[in-house]
């Protein structure tokens, strides 16, 4: 074979499988695009279906909630009719009432001027009998007044004081009464049992021997005690007893306490005397102290100087009549302050001018002058308010009464 024609044979080979390599791609092409569309076509499917399904969803979603949203409009509506009933039926009932005032007030302003003209026809009436008297008497009408009122009083005058007599009765009666209960109220609500414990002023020896020791050698223990306490040891013919005199009981009472301490201790010489009258009288000092602060918060006398608080202690060691005087002062400011309560007088006032009357004995000893007065110079002092000096200076009735509050202290 000729090269020639082996050249065309290769060139139409070459065409050959150009044609057929693009008939090829061309097949292979149209079968992919019908692949493609036919996806397309099935997702388009599913999305249709999907979506009928979301709106037949939606769809009795809706339904659901519009049935939810009308039910309780619906039962709005009921009441709300309900409602409009009950008012309409008030309306209709006030209505009535309404009707009923209207009748009620007409009558009531006809009851009113019936009563005006009468009212009018009867001072008509008694200003013409006034005037015919004063006419017939020759008289004013002033003078026609009192010469009625007078005729009266003398056709009367025997009932009127019969009256006036027992209308005094019966209110003295009332009164009588009325200070019966509060005086009876007051002491029961205290109902204190009376103090009547003296302060002994003798100190029991437990043997003849410690008399002795008192004593001392040539008189030394005796007379130093005395000189320490400023009291009299009063020895006397009893075995078992020692007897401490003096006018201050605040000494008798450092005394007694300091002689039964040396007692108890048997060491009884002038150094060991001086050293326990000293610490007994500190002691003393603290009692008094603690009891004028005790007697002033338990009746409620608050705001007191403290010297005039230990003033007040002082009354502890002292006593009168057989009673112990800060004892008789506290019960005092108990039923002057029930006293005051009930006479709606100030409690406050009529308890402190009763726990401080008797302040003055606290020193009167040692002061010129009635325990009310100095009582009166020592609150002055201490700058107390007048009013509780005006109450307490009146209880033995040197000074006039000038308060509700020093009548009430002079009672309790």
């Amino acid at each position: 074979m000729s090269l020639k024609i082996i050249l065309i044979l290769l060139a139409l080979s070459g065409v050959s499988g150009i044609v057929l390599g693009y008939v090829l791609r061309v097949l292979i092409g149209l079968a992919q695009r019908g692949s493609v569309e036919l996806d397309t076509k099935r997702r388009l499917l599913q999305a249709k279906e999907q979506a009928a399904k979301i709106i037949s969803e939606a769809e009795f979603r809706g339904e659901v909630i519009e049935t939810e949203r009308l039910a309780p409009i619906e039962e709005r509506e009921e009441k709300l009719a309900a409602r409009e009933e009950r008012i309409a039926s008030r309306e209709e009932f006030l209505d009535s009432r309404q009707g009923d005032l209207n009748e009620k007030e007409d009558e009531v302003r006809a009851r009113e001027q019936e009563a005006l003209r009468a009212k009018g026809e009867a001072e008509n009436l008694a200003a013409a009998r006034s005037k015919e008297l004063a006419k017939v008497a020759h008289l004013s009408e002033a003078a026609a007044r009192e010469e009625l009122f007078s005729e009266i009083e003398r056709a009367h005058e025997e009932a009127i004081l019969l009256r006036l007599q027992k209308l005094e009765a019966n209110g003295r009666e009332r009164f009588e009464e009325k200070a019966r209960t509060i005086l009876t109220s007051v002491i029961h609500r205290l109902g204190n049992a009376v103090n009547a414990e003296v302060m002994s002023l003798s100190v029991t020896l437990p043997s003849e021997d410690i008399k002795g020791k008192i004593i001392g050698k040539e008189g030394r223990n005796i007379k130093a005690f005395e000189r320490a306490t400023g009291v009299d040891v009063l020895i006397d013919d009893a075995p078992d007893k020692i007897t401490l005199s003096s006018f201050d009981p605040l000494r008798r009472a450092i005394a007694k306490m300091a002689l039964e301490k040396l007692i108890a201790d048997g060491r009884i010489q002038p150094a060991k005397i001086e050293e326990t009258v000293e610490k007994t009288r500190a002691e003393v000092a603290d009692i008094v102290k603690q009891k004028g602060d005790a007697a002033a918060f338990e009746t409620g006398v608050i705001g007191l100087d403290p010297k005039l608080t230990a003033l007040l202690g002082r009354l502890h060691f002292r006593t009168s009549y057989g009673q112990n005087v800060l004892t008789h002062s506290i019960e005092m400011a108990h039923i002057a302050g029930m006293l005051a309560a009930e006479l709606g007088a100030d409690a406050g006032v009529a308890r402190a001018g009763a726990l401080l009357h008797d302040i003055g004995k606290a020193v009167d000893h040692e002061v010129q002058g009635t325990h009310v007065e100095i009582g009166r110079r020592i609150l002055e002092k201490f700058g107390v308010d007048k009013r509780v000096i005006q109450a307490m200076q009146s209880h033995h009735e040197e000074h006039p009464y000038e308060t509700l509050e020093a009548i009430i202290v002079q009672v309790a």
